[in-house]
């Protein structure tokens, strides 16, 4: 599921990376929310809705936030990614990326004209391990502790502000799906939730976890086995973003 590698600037953060977070929270949607068998009907604290009538009704509402936090955990075997962004429906965005086991990105997107970026040492490594010694020992000096600004046409930066982005995050749920069942309530991060399960072939599955108090928001997706299992938790509807430019004196243009 991940998009083939190819050599970059390395000014620039990897693009198979976050099209593995993309495709992996695509696959997640389609699997909770793909097609089956006939909907269960028991009581629950959504009445006599189906399974698939309380998640099509739940990422509506996920769509139609204003703000929220999304934090991915996705455990692919061959790069597992975490990100924790906070984002909303005026193009504000920010938050940290971590792909593989140490490689961390800083992002600030505070307007729709640049993103700030600001790598850890492990990432910056990773992308001149090929280059010379002396190539990367002065990457390293350029941008140690810095940000990279670039405009958000730039083809990177859409790949990394496609995170920020709510509607394509969830662009993998279609609505009208069926077999999904009904299951127990629970609690996520302190608010009460019914989960929403559909099973899969060759032991995968895939719960939807939708607060049943107040908006009837997704707070949780979760999937088990298959090739992309992992979680992605969304929390603080409505909270304000704080995206913040970056000091002029830390920041370097991007070529």
């Amino acid at each position: 599921m991940h998009a083939a590698p190819r050599r970059r600037s390395p000014r620039r953060p990897r693009r198979t990376a976050v099209a593995a977070v993309l495709l992996g929270t695509a696959a997640l949607c389609a699997t909770a929310c793909g097609p089956s068998s006939d909907d269960a009907r028991p009581a629950g604290p959504f009445g006599e809705l189906t399974g698939s009538q309380i998640v099509d009704k739940a990422f509506a509402a996920t769509r139609a936030a204003k703000s929220l936090t999304v934090d991915i955990d996705l455990r692919s075997p061959d790069e597992p990614t975490k990100g924790y962004l906070a984002l909303d429906d005026r193009g504000r965005c920010a938050g940290t990326l971590t792909m593989g086991t140490a490689d961390t990105a800083e992002l600030v997107k505070a307007d729709d004209e640049n993103v700030y970026l600001r790598f850890d040492e492990a990432f910056l490594r990773e992308q001149v391990k090929d280059e010379s010694p002396e190539t990367q020992e002065a990457t390293l000096d350029a941008l140690r502790g810095r940000w990279m600004k670039s405009p958000v046409s730039d083809p990177d930066s859409r790949d990394m502000l496609a995170l920020c982005d709510l509607k394509e995050l969830l662009g993998g749920f279609e609505p009208g799906a069926g077999g999904i069942v009904k299951g127990t309530e629970t609690t996520v991060g302190g608010q009460r939730a019914l989960a929403l399960t559909e099973p899969g072939e060759d032991g995968e599955s895939s719960t939807v976890y939708v607060a049943t108090e107040g908006t009837p928001h997704v707070l949780r997706i979760v999937t088990k086995g298959g090739e992309e299992p992992g979680t992605i938790t969304f929390s603080k509807y409505g909270r304000p973003v704080v995206a913040t430019v970056p000091a002029a004196k830390d920041v370097v243009a991007a070529d």
